[in-house]
C-alpha cells in the first residue's frame, strides 16, 4: 500500500523523475534531523537551465504537505531559474511526528531555520539572495522565521498567510477558551468541531478531486492541542504585525474564507517594512496557486516571478 501511495502524484501516473524532465528541472528527495531530532522529509527544485539567481525556501499549511500540490509552484519557480527546498513540518506529510500535531510551533520555526540555514552553507548557491515561501498557515510561519532571524532573508511571498484565523472558521466563544482548558489534559485529541476546508479553499470542482487524493494529507478534525497553538501564534502576530521590516509581497483572494483578506490589508498597513507590496485578487478563494482556473493562477504566478526578478541580481 504504501509503495501505491508513493507512485501516485497530483499531475497523474507519470514518475517523477520524468515529470520534472519534462518541466527541465532537477528534483531530488531526502530525510532531514532537525537539531531537536526529528525525521523531516525535505525536497528540492533546482533549474536545469543555468545556475540559479536565488533561493526560495517553502514552508506549507496546515494539513498539507511538500509532494501534492504544494510542489507546482516549485516547479514553476524553478522552471524560472530559482533553486526551490521546502520540508514537511512535524506531524505532516512524510516527516517524523503524530498527524495533524503541532504542539510547539516555536519549535517548527526553529526546525524551518535549521534546514534552511544548512541550505545556505552550500557552496553551489555562494551569496544568492534567499526568499522565504509560505501558503496559509506556512505565510504565518515565514514571518516567524523572520523574528527568529531578521537579516537572514531578502524577501518573503506570502500566500493567503494565516495572520489571524478567519472569524468565518474560527470556533465560537466559549468554545477557544474550553479547548484551551481542555488540551492541558488531552492534547492530542481530534474533536474540534470545523469542516474540512479544502472544498472552501479551492474553487474549480475538478481540482477538488485531485486535491482530495492526496494520500497522505491529514484528513482528522483538527486536533485541541494543535488548535490552540495556532490560536496563540495567530493572536500574537496579530499583535507584532508592526515589527515585520522584511520585505514581502502579499497576494490574497477577495472571496477567501480561510484566512481574512482584511488581516492581510492590515499587515500591509502596519508592517515597518519599507519594501512592502500587496495583491487582493477579485473574486478568488483560498488556494490561488492551485484552485483556481488555470488562467487565475498564471495572474497570481506573473505577480510572484515579476516581484522575485526585481529583487534578484539578474547578472548572477
Amino acid at each position: 500500500m504504501v509503495e501505491q501511495e508513493e507512485n501516485l502524484h497530483y499531475w497523474g501516473d507519470i514518475s517523477e523523475e520524468e515529470y520534472y524532465r519534462l518541466q527541465g528541472i532537477k528534483g531530488s528527495k531526502s530525510f532531514y534531523t532537525s537539531p531537536r531530532g526529528l525525521s523531516l522529509f525535505t525536497r528540492s527544485w533546482l533549474p536545469l537551465s543555468g545556475p540559479p539567481r536565488g533561493i526560495i525556501f517553502g514552508i506549507h499549511g496546515y494539513g498539507n504537505d511538500i509532494s501534492w500540490t504544494f510542489q507546482s509552484t516549485s516547479i514553476f519557480l524553478a522552471q524560472k531559474g530559482f533553486a526551490c527546498f521546502a520540508l514537511d513540518m512535524e506531524g505532516h506529510g512524510r516527516s517524523q511526528g503524530l498527524r495533524g500535531y503541532v504542539p510547539h510551533v516555536d519549535l517548527v520555526v526553529q526546525d524551518c531555520l535549521s534546514f534552511f540555514n544548512l541550505i545556505k552553507q552550500d557552496p553551489n548557491f555562494g551569496a544568492l539572495p534567499c526568499f522565504l515561501y509560505g501558503e496559509s498557515m506556512g505565510g504565518a510561519l515565514c514571518l516567524l522565521v523572520h523574528f527568529a532571524d531578521p537579516n537572514g532573508f531578502q524577501g518573503a511571498v506570502l500566500v493567503a498567510p494565516m495572520c489571524k484565523i478567519s472569524d468565518k472558521v474560527r470556533p465560537r466563544w466559549p468554545i477557544p477558551q474550553a479547548l484551551t482548558f481542555i488540551s492541558n489534559f488531552l492534547p492530542t485529541l481530534a474533536i474540534v468541531p470545523t469542516e474540512d476546508l479544502l472544498h472552501k479553499s479551492i474553487k474549480v470542482e475538478e481540482k477538488k478531486i485531485v486535491g482530495n487524493k492526496n494520500p497522505v494529507r491529514y484528513r482528522g478534525k483538527p486536533r485541541l492541542g494543535t488548535v490552540v497553538e495556532l490560536l496563540r501564534v495567530t493572536q500574537l502576530l496579530s499583535e507584532k504585525l508592526r515589527d515585520v521590516s522584511i520585505p514581502f509581497l502579499v497576494v490574497h483572494g477577495s472571496a477567501d474564507v480561510v484566512t481574512d483578506p482584511e488581516v492581510s490589508r492590515t499587515l500591509y498597513n502596519e508592517a515597518s517594512s519599507q519594501d512592502k507590496t500587496l495583491k487582493i485578487y477579485e473574486g478568488m478563494w483560498h488556494s490561488l496557486l492551485f484552485g483556481e482556473p488555470d488562467e487565475n493562477i498564471e495572474i497570481v504566478r506573473t505577480d510572484i516571478l515579476f516581484w522575485l526578478n526585481d529583487r534578484c541580481n539578474t547578472e548572477t
